[in-house]
């Protein structure tokens, strides 16, 4: 299945999946968690409930929860997030997941015609100096979308996201 058949199918699901949690971290050792490893798990599956779009459902919002564990983590320490830039590639080709990026860490996401490849070249050329400051390098940047939190639906995200973070607290021990 191709991307937009995926995303259609998650769409299909409620807020939460039905209670099927995903924590998304098999990379290994993650920063945010302290550097623990605790690999990726599935939590809550009920074979007579859950099937194939609760899983896309659940995939997708376990790496938006894991994306706000690390945002609120910064807030924690006195960042202010009220925007997010990216580029409009990957994860975030899916309107879904930019809806529910938006609203679950209640930020206005700016999406650009770039990818992480040109993001990880530019900020390279900051740091080696090929450019003054960040705004040289992303100045000329055309933004395509902006996407809002849908505040109908941030409860029920944040009753799903309450759950998603319950399990990570267990799993870290």
């Amino acid at each position: 299945a191709g991307y937009a058949e995926m995303n259609e199918a998650a769409a299909t699901v409620p807020v939460g999946s039905d209670g099927l949690c995903i924590l998304p971290f098999g990379n290994g050792a993650e920063r945010t968690l302290e550097n623990n490893d605790i690999g990726a798990s599935i939590h809550g599956l009920n074979f007579n409930i859950h099937g194939r779009n609760h899983l896309l459902r659940a995939g997708q919002e376990g790496i938006i929860f894991a994306l706000n564990y690390g945002v609120q983590i910064m807030r924690e320490m006195g960042m202010t997030i009220d925007t997010v830039k990216a580029g409009r590639a990957n994860m975030f080709l899916s309107p879904l997941f930019q809806s529910v990026f938006a609203t679950v860490t209640n930020t206005e996401v700016h999406l650009y015609h770039t990818d992480g490849a040109q993001g990880a070249a530019r900020g390279a050329g900051v740091g080696a100096g090929v450019y003054a400051a960040p705004k040289d390098a992303f100045g000329g940047l055309e933004r395509t979308d902006v996407i809002t939190p849908d505040r109908s639906l941030a409860p029920a995200y944040d009753e799903a996201w309450q759950r998603w973070r319950e399990i990570l607290q267990r799993q870290l021990g």
